[in-house]
């Protein structure tokens, strides 16, 4: 058993029987739905009994070292005693570290239940998708590692840290060898999209999105290049190559980022675990450590759903999803629905911004690669709409692609048929774009909370009663 390795490694090899037995003889089989799993804990001696579904360690991929040795020596000591469990993982008290309940490692608060930003009563424009989230449009997986571990002074190589990577698939695991078209817009430089000269060359992107902090870019192209490799034969020219695309922002105010703690087993996990549906925003995957207009930044998501004007198919809708990396803005530029909020909750964390904002733009909407650049431009306005006025040191790039046209880019066939929206019916699209990536941000504002990292480094979550009270004064509170 590798230690280290993510808590859904360690639990699929300690629990790989099908029945878990107690010694009073109690069949208690291992539950497994969708991405959660359970976990039986038997009490004896220093252990507890203790039932607890591992989804936190699931959504948020936390890495313990300690508790993996710690786990390793229980669960082969508990596997020679048939008086107490087959296949359970024995836990002592004192080994049990917070990490695995929340995102704050100093205290184990109850789990974070989600709170998005349309439940606080903010009054976005158009209809979201089901998931509200990128992944509504079809085919396009996400998958996060999170690594908090420590807390006080500063000692690089050690920690704290606060950091992890998030991994967005366009089409999914099954579609890793169908680029999809793309297009790409840099609002300010001030950052790094790794890849994006081929993709403004050939206007496909040839694979997945990698969003870390600014140090790891370098190990997380490695680790994609590395994990593309195993994953199957080399691509239809019969060539073995590969230009990802890794973005980056700076989380160096709660994080060791100098420390160098992402792994590549860190980018093969976010990209294995990859998956449609619901996902967690906040304090996750790459936004981990992240600060947006100086309160608790990081992951942020939202779609549109387009219906489609005329045409044969009257039912027929385009869906646009937009994901944020957040780590952008002053606490007085800070815009919600209209409202300054960060000037009505004063406050501040550092001297100067520091930050950058990676915005992914996703939709099935059948556009070609110049059209997408257009999407990744209106993606501009989402941002202004929350104040941002994308400062000098503001890294603000952005990447818009189409699930649409699959199998443009094979080589086996001398041309190909293509569909494309007609630039004159692509206002809802661009309205769209710019409505999902302003709520994005605002979600990775309030799916979140207080964080503290190194050398006590606090930074506060915005407040959901204070938003609340701002949008009743002024007049933007949706009913």
């Amino acid at each position: 058993m590798a230690l280290g390795e993510p808590q859904t490694g360690l639990v699929a090899r300690l629990l790989d029987a099908s029945v878990a037995r107690t010694k009073w003889g109690t069949a208690l089989p291992p539950e497994s739905s969708g991405d959660k799993l359970s976990i039986f804990f038997l009490s004896e001696g220093e252990h507890i009994l203790f039932l607890e579904s591992v989804t936190l360690a699931l959504r948020y991929s936390v890495y313990t070292d300690d508790l993996m040795r710690k786990c390793a020596s229980d669960a082969a000591s508990a596997a020679h005693n048939p008086n107490t469990m087959t296949r359970i993982l024995l836990v002592s008290l004192a080994s049990l570290p917070a990490v695995i309940f929340a995102r704050e490692p100093q205290s184990p608060p109850p789990a974070k239940v989600p709170v998005r930003a349309r439940a606080l009563g903010i009054p976005f424009e158009g209809q979201p998708g089901k998931w509200n989230a990128i992944t509504d449009v079809p085919g396009v997986e996400v998958g996060y590692t999170t690594r908090i571990r420590g807390e006080g002074k500063l000692e690089r190589g050690k920690g704290p840290v606060r950091t992890g990577v998030t991994a967005i698939i366009p089409r999914g695991h099954e579609s890793l060898d169908d680029p999809v078209y793309a297009g790409t817009f840099s609002l300010n430089g001030n950052g790094e999209m790794t890849g994006t000269a081929w993709v403004e060359e050939s206007g496909f992107l040839e694979g997945p999105v990698i969003l870390t902090n600014t140090h790891s870019v370098g190990v997380a192209r490695d680790a994609v290049i590395a994990w593309r490799v195993k994953q199957g034969a080399a691509d239809k020219t019969g060539y073995w190559w590969s230009l990802p695309v890794v973005a980056e922002t700076w989380d160096g105010w709660l994080n060791d980022i100098n420390g160098f703690h992402i792994t590549p087993e860190d980018v093969v996990h976010a990209l294995d675990v990859a998956q449609s549906g619901s996902i967690d925003e906040g304090s996750v995957g790459g936004g981990t450590g992240m600060i947006c207009y100086e309160f608790k930044g990081g992951n942020g998501t939202a779609s549109r759903v387009i219906p489609v004007a005329g045409g044969a198919d009257p039912g027929r809708t385009y869906t646009v999803g937009a994901f944020v990396q957040a780590n952008c803005g002053r606490r007085s530029q800070l815009m919600i629905a209209g409202v300054p909020v960060g000037k009505e909750i004063p406050g501040s964390i550092y001297p100067k911004e520091n930050g950058s904002i990676i915005i992914v733009v996703a939709t099935d909407a059948p556009l070609l690669p110049n059209q997408l650049k257009r999407l990744a431009r209106r993606a501009s306005l989402g941002l202004a709409r929350t104040g941002s006025v994308s400062g000098n040191g503001s890294g603000d790039l952005f990447l818009a692609f189409s699930t649409a046209n699959p199998g443009a880019n094979d080589p086996s066939k001398p041309t190909h048929k293509v569909e494309t929206v007609p630039n004159d019916r692509m206002d809802p699209i661009l309205e769209a774009t710019v409505q999902a990536v302003e709520e994005a941000i605002v979600n990775a504002l309030v799916d979140n909370r207080d964080m503290t990292g190194r050398d006590g480094h606090k930074v506060p979550a915005l407040p959901h009663d204070k938003l609340r009270a701002l949008l009743q004064k002024y007049h933007r509170l949706a009913p």
